[in-house]
């Protein structure tokens, strides 16, 4: 019977990262940072064949999105790289996956985790989702419910714990760090956080059939708190967007693909002002 897992890789959720520069290209720190965010893709890849998979296919999702290092992922994995992607963090997932994995995740813009944001700290102070403060890990699940694909693993720190991980009951999830701050943390070896994650991804493998998909009402609202009156400026002129506040940008009426279709956009004009 196949079993095929999909797993999102992101970096700021990865043992040992804990200040930008390490998930920015052109310094040493990411050139570490980037073998690290590998291997625990590969640890994660591991525990999903261990745990009875058939075909696992991992999205390389922080930023530029050519991050994974591809001839030290495990090449029993298939890896989805660059950007942009129409699903951004979950492209390439599809309702005959078995379950989704978020490995290397963070908490949501304006929380206290470590190097936390959602999507894109250029652009956005707070993000949320039907009136929600939302993380990546809500809006990407919530993308993934809709199809019927459940998130069946998460890994990152502690604040990742506490407001992500309640929304997926049943989940497996690891924690690699502590957060001290928003750029400080306690971390666990990465040979010991990819042991970790290399168990509950067997763990999740295992029971995928038993967790349930998360689901958001739909149609959803989605808002946006930027980062500049210059940008809401420029995003207030998409057509079907509202102006609730100098800062803020907001669309009604959307399916969980559209909001995360503005919010994409929205980040990468943030991206283009200085």
């Amino acid at each position: 019977m196949t079993k095929k897992i999909f797993i999102s890789m992101d970096i700021e959720g990865v043992a040992g990262v804990v200040i930008p520069e390490q998930g920015q290209p052109g310094n040493l720190e990411y050139e570490h940072s980037r073998r690290l965010m590998t291997e625990e893709a590969n640890a994660a890849v591991a525990g999903a064949f261990d745990g009875g998979a058939t075909e696992v296919l991992v999205n390389d999702s922080h930023g530029p999105m050519v991050n994974i290092i591809p001839d030290l992922l495990d090449p029993r994995a298939e890896l989805i790289r660059g950007n942009i992607k129409m699903a951004s963090m979950f492209e390439g997932l599809d309702p005959s996956y078995a379950g989704a994995m978020c490995v290397g995740y963070h908490a949501p813009g304006a929380d206290h985790g470590v190097l936390a944001h959602t999507v894109s700290s250029r652009a956005f102070t707070e993000v949320r989702l039907n009136g929600e403060r939302a993380s990546e890990a809500m809006f990407f699940g919530a993308y993934g419910g809709a199809m019927g694909v459940p998130v069946i693993l998460l890994s990152g720190d502690d604040v990742t714990e506490r407001t992500c991980g309640t929304l997926f009951p049943g989940a497996e999830f690891v924690r690699v760090k502590t957060a001290l701050g928003q750029r400080a943390a306690r971390s666990l070896s990465p040979q010991v956080a990819r042991e970790r994650i290399r168990a509950g991804a067997e763990a999740a493998v295992k029971r995928a059939g038993e967790i349930k998909p998360y689901r958001v009402s739909e149609p959803c609202s989605v808002a946006f708190d930027l980062t500049s009156v210059t940008l809401a400026d420029i995003c207030a002129r998409i057509p079907g967007s509202l102006r609730p506040a100098p800062l803020s940008i907001a669309f009604d009426g959307c399916s969980i693909a559209d909001a995360i279709g503005w919010m994409m956009t929205c980040a990468v004009l943030g991206n283009a002002v200085s």
